[in-house]
C-alpha cells in the first residue's frame, strides 16, 4: 500500500515508518526541516514538507495514499504555556482528518493515548470505560479533546478512522518522558521512587499495532496497546536485572512527592521555564495506570513482547549510545 506518516522523525512514528518500509510499502512522511528530511530518507521513506497547521500542504502530501498514519503530537508535562500543545494535538489532528477527506485517503490510523481512558485510581482501563470526568494533566486534557475532535470530524465527514491508544511506550530509541526517569535510575541519579504502577508497551509492538489497525481495525474503534503492568519496585528490579547490576532505592512518600512537585514546579513557573518535575507530573505518577490491551490481541492479531526482553533491548541501546 501507499502510506503517509506524520511524526515519523519521532520514536513511535519512526518505528511505524521502519515497519512499513520493511513490509515493502511505499511510504511518504511529513517533515518540517532539511534535517528531518535527511532522517526520513535514511530510513527508506520519501519526505514531503508539511506541518499540521497547514491543511493544503497536508492534503497534497496525502494525495494518492491508501492509509494515513497520524502519529505526530506533543507529549509534555510542566509546560509554562500549553497552548502550542493543544494547537498541535487538537487543531492539528482535525486538519489531518479534513485533509484525508479531500485527498481521498481510504483510512486514517490515529495515534491517541491510553491516558484518554481516564480510569479511576486502582482500576484497570478498557476501551469502553467512561472517563472519570477530571484530568490529571494538561497533556491528558489535550489528548481527550483531540480524540473527541477526531471522532466528531470523522463521523461528520464520513472518514474511516481507527484509533490506537498506546500505554507508556518503551524500548530502544526513547530517552524522553518516563524513559528519562528510567535512564536516571540506571545512571544512579534517581534513588527515591514513588510507590505506584504503570503499564508499558514495547515500541515495536506499538508499531505493529498501528499496521494491524490499518489492516484489521474496525471503523470508529479504539484499541489499547498495552502489555505489562508493573509496580515501581518491580520495574526497578527488572531494570537492574537487565543492566546486570545491583541498584538500591527507597520509596518516596506521596506527601513528600507532592511537596517536591509544588515547590520545583512553582519555581520554574515564575521564570516561565519548563520544570523537570511539577504537580501535574507527580499527580499522574501517584495516580498510577493499569490498562487491558487484550482487545488488540483478539481483533488485530498482535502479540506482546515480554517486558524483560523490552528492557534488555532498551538497556543495550543505552549502552550503544554511551548513556550508561
Amino acid at each position: 500500500m501507499k502510506a503517509l506518516v506524520t511524526g515519523a522523525t519521532g520514536n513511535v512514528g519512526g518505528t511505524v515508518l521502519d515497519h512499513l518500509v520493511a513490509a515493502g510499502h511505499d511510504v511518504t512522511a511529513t517533515v518540517r526541516s532539511d534535517s528531518g528530511a535527511a532522517v526520513i530518507r535514511g530510513r527508506g521513506g520519501r519526505p514531503v514538507e508539511a506541518s499540521l497547521g497547514d491543511a493544503p500542504a497536508l492534503m497534497r502530501a496525502m494525495e494518492g495514499s491508501d492509509v494515513a498514519f497520524h502519529v505526530a503530537g506533543v507529549n509534555e508535562f510542566c509546560l509554562p504555556d500549553s497552548a502550542e500543545m493543544f494547537a498541535t494535538n487538537v487543531d492539528g489532528s482535525a486538519n489531518v482528518i479534513r485533509s484525508a477527506l479531500r485527498a481521498g485517503v481510504g483510512k486514517v490510523v490515529y495515534t491517541s493515548s491510553a491516558v484518554t481512558i481516564g480510569e479511576p485510581a486502582g482500576s484497570v482501563g478498557t476501551e469502553t470505560m467512561a472517563h472519570r470526568g477530571w484530568y490529571l494533566s494538561e497533556y491528558e486534557r489535550s489528548k481527550v479533546e483531540a480524540e473527541r475532535t477526531v471522532a466528531i470530524e470523522a463521523e461528520d465527514l464520513g472518514v474511516n478512522v481507527v484509533s490506537v491508544n498506546p500505554a507508556s511506550v518503551q524500548g530502544p530509541g526513547r530517552v524522553t518522558g518516563t524513559a528519562r526517569l528510567l535512564l536516571a535510575f540506571l545512571q544512579g541519579r534517581l534513588r527515591y521512587l514513588p510507590d505506584t504502577r504503570a503499564t508499558i508497551v514495547d515500541v515495536d509492538d506499538c508499531a505493529r499495532g498501528h499496521l494491524a489497525a490499518a489492516e484489521h481495525g474496525a471503523k470508529g474503534a479504539r484499541y489499547l496497546l498495552a502489555s505489562a503492568t508493573v509496580s515501581t519496585s518491580d520495574m526497578a528490579t527488572l531494570l537492574a536485572s537487565a543492566a546486570g547490576v545491583e541498584i538500591s532505592f527507597r520509596s518516596l512518600s506521596p506527601r513528600v512527592a507532592r511537596m517536591a512537585g509544588t515547590v520545583v514546579g512553582g519555581a520554574y513557573r515564575l521564570v516561565r521555564k519548563q520544570a523537570p518535575v511539577c504537580s501535574e507530573m507527580i499527580r499522574t505518577m501517584l495516580h498510577g495506570h493499569a490498562f487491558d490491551g487484550s482487545r488488540a490481541e483478539r481483533e488485530l492479531g498482535i502479540t506482546y513482547t515480554p517486558i524483560e526482553e523490552t528492557l534488555e533491548r532498551m538497556v543495550g541501546w543505552y549502552r550503544e549510545q554511551g548513556l550508561l
